[in-house]
This record gives C-alpha cells, structure tokens and sequence, in this order.
C-alpha cells in the first residue's frame, strides 16, 4: 500500500517491516562462522515479530545462489558492512569524547543493548510508539539491559522530536552522534531537509552524523526496481517501491557541506574492501558511488 501523509505503522506492517527485514539478516550474519558482527538480539526480536519471510531469512532459507542480495553469503557481507559501519561511528564519537548519542528510527536497533558504551553515555532512540513499545518490552522479557543510559523517545519524525527529544533529557550545548541508518529514502525531499535543519539546530560543535551516501544518478531507476523485486522474491507482501520517495533530493552530503559540516565519505567498494569483501559488480552497476557518510560539525 503506496504512502499516505500521515500513515503509521508496526514492525510487521508497511517501513516497520523493512526494520524487520534488516534485523532478520543482522540475525543471518550473526550465526556465520567469525561473524563480522554480532546481534544477539536479532533473532529473537525478528521472532517475535513473527513475519515469516523473515524468520526465513534469519534461518538462511532464502537463499538463491549467485544473487546479489539473496545469496546467503553476499547478503551477509553487505549486512555486516552497512553495521559496522554505524557501529565504527559510535565507538569512533565516543572514543572523541562524545558522551550523547541519538538514533533516528531506530526500529529494531539494538546498539543501545550491545555495543561497549563508555559510563556516562546517554543514547536516545527515536521512532513511532508502538516500534519503540514493542522493542522495548520483548528485550525486557529476554532479560537484556541497555549497555547505556537508554532514553526512548515514542513520536513521528514528521511530528516535533525536536522538542520531544528535549523533554526527555537531550542536552543540545552537549556533541552528539547522529545516526540516520536506512532512513533517508523513506522521507520526501522536503521532510529530508527538514530532518538536517533539526539535527543542526540541536547540534553542539563537534557533533557527528552518519547516514548512508546515495548517489544513484541514471541508475536510480534500475536499483529500485531491482530493490522491488528481491523483496518480492522473499515473499514479502510489501512492495518497497511503494514506500520509497524517489522525487529528486539534495544528497545528505551536500546538503550539509553547504552549510558548513565537513563530510567524510566511504564508497560501498571502499567499505567492502576494509573487511576484506569484493564489492559485487552487479550491485555497482546500478548503485553507482554510493555508501556511507560522515558529517562533523564545525
């Protein structure tokens, strides 16, 4: 079902079920022998769900041999790149001194639970109530506590976070490391903006974003239809090219370099290679130069 203004969701209907769809493969990746990357909690959270594709793909049913998102070990390479990636950029703030972290949609996220924060350090979790009610009480029954002073915040980015962020206890004279992780193609150009106005307004010098680098260009078009159709090989009966906006945007990075930010980016072959991966031909050809980006306030 196409978008509508002012739509909601849970984590088995509509975006909530991509959050479902990334934990399942965190989950796939997490069981490979010396996984690059280790979320315990994936698999129960995605059980608990309950969406069977899911499941599936937790338990590496999926699989399609030489597909380039459905082979089970080229799915769980492109996983682990795109966490350790957000991973490396907390360890990276903290390690600077950041001591307040924020992530943006964080659907079934469980950084707060796993990473090794730092005493002291304050993660805020934004996203629509019921994902973060939902979360909150099966990692409660599991008997998982938060590695950091965990503050959920349950409202609507296109509603005020800003001040629904402040109210629970965000400090805006303080740095903060921003992640918007597989958000960005969610939102129309215009809330996309909006999002970074905020972001900057309650960021301190020092500060810190990371979000993906999409630079698709002619090949915009062939990367979301091929995007559509992995997604409906697995079964899913949620069209993702009915959840995307694709109008022209203003990429992340420029948007905010124009505004004084200095932005770090890695190309997918750059982030592939760091942990000895191939980045796949196929998936170049129609992703361009896309990846990850790293933006720090001045």
């Amino acid at each position: 079902m196409p978008r509508t203004e002012g739509d909601t969701w849970d984590l088995a209907s509509s975006v909530g079920s991509t959050a479902t769809g990334v934990a399942a493969s965190r989950a796939l990746a997490s069981k490979q022998p010396d996984p690059l990357i280790d979320d315990p909690f994936a698999d129960p959270l995605v059980r608990a769900v309950g969406l069977q594709e899911c499941i599936r793909r937790a338990d590496g049913e999926l699989h399609v041999e030489g597909h380039p998102m459905l082979d089970n070990r080229r799915a769980c390479e492109q996983i682990a790149v795109r966490t350790r990636f957000f991973d490396d950029f907390f360890s990276d703030s903290t390690a600077a001194g950041i001591r307040q972290a924020v992530i943006l949609a964080s659907g079934l996220d469980t950084r707060a639970y796993r990473l090794d924060w730092p005493a002291g350090t304050v993660v805020y979790e934004i996203d629509q109530p019921e994902v973060i009610e939902f979360k909150t009480r099966t990692l409660a029954d599991l008997g998982a506590a938060p590695a950091a002073d965990l503050r959920t915040v349950g409202v609507d980015l296109r509603e005020d976070w800003p001040k629904a962020l402040r109210d629970s206890g965000f400090d805006p004279d303080a740095p903060t490391a921003w992640i918007a992780e597989g958000l960005l193609i969610y939102l129309p150009p215009e809330a996309q903006d909006r999002l970074f106005d905020s972001i900057m307004e309650l960021s301190a010098p020092g500060s810190r974003i990371a979000t993906e680098h999409m630079d698709f260009g002619a090949s915009q078009g062939a990367w979301l239809e091929r995007v559509s159709e992995w997604s409906k090989h697995v079964g899913s009966k949620v069209d993702l090219l009915d959840l995307f906006y694709t109008e022209d945007r203003t990429p992340a990075g420029t948007y905010l370099a124009e505004r004084g930010w200095e932005i770090t980016v890695r190309t997918s072959a750059e982030a592939y290679a760091a942990h000895g991966f191939e980045y796949p031909e196929d998936l170049a050809a129609v992703a361009a130069d896309s990846g990850y980006l790293t933006a720090i306030s001045k």
